[in-house]
């Protein structure tokens, strides 16, 4: 069967992935672009936004994985936009422009359902209202054998780990401090106990954390 993988899931110090105050402006809120510097300096990030140069270092050797054998994402509604509540203005097609790098169909968890939204570049957004077991069973059907990556937030990451539903979890620990935002790991006390963990600190200062399920 099929993988459910997380990949480049940035955390701070105190365990918040992502900062207060999303915004269409600041899409992580007052975190801004500190969770997600080590992954802009790499030639990976260069190479999804048709840039040449970036580093090749490990932060590299770890972003790359992101994509692999990946065949369907899912993703928290956040992800996708700042709005909250039924859609007002169904123009919004995410953070991304018209060509999002994820090449595959993704599946956007909202409570307000809307149409399927077909992207250049293979990417079709689906929006829908399911339980984790049901959205993986729908991304593992579109996957058509390959794996299921889950995109985030923070929330979604937490909600699939409480489903038991994460066979793979890639985690950079950022040394920075938030102190607010939207944490990971509430209400997963033990969660350790399912996973083998393996750790590489990068130049960057930055910590890879690898959980693989037992």
């Amino acid at each position: 069967m099929s993988l459910v993988r997380v990949h480049n899931f940035s955390l701070s110090l105190d365990g918040f992935g992502t900062g207060a105050g999303q915004r269409l402006d600041a899409p992580f809120g007052h975190a801004g672009h500190r969770l997600h510097d080590w992954f802009f300096q790499t030639r990976t990030f260069r190479q999804m936004h048709g840039e040449s140069g970036g580093g090749t270092g490990i932060d590299d050797v770890m972003a790359r994985t992101w994509d692999a054998g990946i065949g369907a994402e899912i993703m928290g509604r956040n992800k996708f936009s700042p709005h909250r509540g039924p859609w007002q203005d169904q123009r919004w097609q995410g953070w991304w422009g018209d060509n999002p790098p994820f090449h595959t169909p993704v599946f956007v968890l909202t409570h307000h359902p809307r149409p399927a939204m077909e992207m250049a570049g293979g990417t079709t957004f689906h929006f829908i209202d399911a339980t984790p077991h049901e959205a993986v069973r729908q991304a593992r059907e579109a996957a058509g054998g390959l794996d299921v990556r889950i995109g985030g937030g923070p929330s979604t990451v937490r909600a699939f780990l409480a489903a038991d539903l994460i066979d793979r979890l890639h985690l950079v620990i950022v040394p920075i401090v938030l102190g607010c935002g939207e944490r990971l790991w509430d209400g997963l006390g033990g969660m350790e106990e399912r996973f083998h963990v393996e750790s590489v600190s990068a130049p960057s200062g930055v910590t890879h954390l690898t959980l693989t399920r037992r």
